[in-house]
């Protein structure tokens, strides 16, 4: 695992951090006169649309922002709210990211000092690779994963390391929420409300409601590919698995009260265990509703989560696929969506002998962040966080050459940036660890 990435020991935040000039292509402070950065954002989904919404909302950083996708008629729609709701004017462009050569292309004519990638996963080693190419740091809030497996993991992204550090270019991997601000919550809780952590559960709970019997969130594709995988989670040293959607928990959380959640897999799991190898217990949960898994079991029976082709008719088709086109487009269940997400972790561990259990969580609010963003919070509390990370490492905060996952990372810029860019978190300490 992680072959290329630099050991925990070499890469740890305060070993890395670097002279804000450092970074090729990131704005530099010189004699107290700020040079404000061109960005490049790749994908204009529910994501892309709340990070370069944030991003004309920090003009003081992104002095010039690009919208780029598959379909321009969709960046230009982004643009078109981007424009009404914040004044600021940024442009658009269509692009193939599977294409390397186009991305160069594009890299070249725009000049950017950052690639912000939020596309699909199965794009990030494209865009990477772009950006090697064309010499500009990269970030980006989930892991790579092929398109003809349901499988996701860092090993892809991390085997990038050599290249990037000799190219002296910046790569941050997965700053979104989770993973992204889980772990920067978990990374938190070790440098201030712990002095060693020992079990460490990551709670994910989308209180809010649609309307609709079945609908995703997120990319549906990628979405039903998640939570259909095997459960895993790390102890003591190793991965343990067990069927999907098996273990359910209920979990009274605040501001949305108690839920069932399922233990699950998620790829912060894996750069949490890499990097906290203290760690004894890594788990990972979400919550879903009872209609929600009960449409998911009929389709998973039938046949239609299945990613290999099917024939029908004379035609290939992949049944995901299909269903997909089918499935209301995740960025039209903002204007609809009631309710809370609550995401947080909860930390046991030594404090001064003592044990101790935080609970470090956000909670965030959909009409809120529709009546600001035009997104629903799901894509919220992900696109702010894309956002933050792109400040850092363009204001300096964040800096270094190589490929980086957040618990590498600062902590403290990335927190204060939550409390005053929508996402404020808090801090509870708990009278006793999780007894499941």
């Amino acid at each position: 695992m992680g072959r290329g990435c630099a050991s925990p020991a070499a890469t740890s935040y305060k070993a890395r951090r670097a002279a804000p000039g450092r970074m090729r292509g990131a704005r530099v402070i010189v004699s107290g006169v700020v040079q404000m950065s061109k960005v490049l954002v790749i994908g204009a989904g529910g994501v892309g649309s709340v990070a370069v919404h944030k991003m004309a909302m920090n003009s003081d950083v992104f002095s010039h922002i690009t919208l780029a996708s598959r379909r321009r008629a969709k960046c230009e729609a982004i643009a078109a709210s981007v424009e009404q709701r914040t004044g600021v004017n940024i442009e658009t462009a269509e692009l193939d990211a599977d294409d390397v050569s186009a991305t160069v292309a594009l890299i070249e004519r725009v000049k950017p000092a950052l690639v912000v990638n939020l596309a699909l996963p199965y794009q990030d080693l494209a865009i990477m690779d772009a950006c090697l190419q064309g010499g500009v740091h990269y970030l980006d809030t989930a892991n790579y994963e092929p398109r003809d497996e349901a499988k996701f993991e860092y090993s892809w992204q991390w085997a990038y390391q050599d290249r990037f550090r000799e190219a002296g270019l910046m790569a941050v991997l997965g700053c979104g929420f989770d993973p992204g601000a889980t772990s920067v919550f978990a990374t938190y809780a070790r440098k201030h409300l712990l002095d060693r952590i020992d079990t460490l559960d990551i709670l994910d709970c989308n209180g809010g409601d649609h309307g609709h019997p079945f609908a995703t969130n997120f990319n549906p594709e990628i979405n039903l590919r998640e939570v259909t995988a095997p459960s895993r989670h790390w102890e003591d040293g190793r991965w343990v698995e067990g069927p999907a959607l098996s273990n359910k928990q209920v979990f009274d959380f605040a501001e949305v009260g108690p839920r069932n959640m399922y233990l699950m897999y998620h790829e912060e799991l894996e750069s949490l265990a890499r990097f906290y190898p203290e760690i004894r217990r890594i788990r990972f949960w979400m919550t879903f509703g009872d209609s929600y898994l009960k449409h998911l079991e009929v389709l998973s029976n039938v046949g239609m989560t299945r990613i290999d082709p099917v024939s029908f008719q004379g035609i290939e088709i992949v049944p995901l696929q299909f269903l997909k086109a089918l499935l209301p487009e995740p960025a039209s269940l903002g204007a609809v969506t009631r309710g809370k997400t609550n995401i947080g972790v909860i930390a046991t561990g030594l404090k001064d002998g003592e044990q101790k259990t935080v609970y470090v969580y956000n909670v965030c609010d959909h009409e809120e962040a529709y009546a600001e963003t035009g997104s629903q919070a799901v894509s919220y509390t992900t696109g702010v966080p894309a956002m933050i990370g792109a400040r850092l490492m363009l204001t300096g905060a964040w800096s270094g050459a190589g490929v980086f996952n957040m618990e590498q990372l600062d902590p403290d810029p990335f927190m204060a940036q939550m409390n005053s860019q929508g996402l404020p978190w808090q801090v509870r300490e708990l009278p006793a660890p999780l007894t499941f």
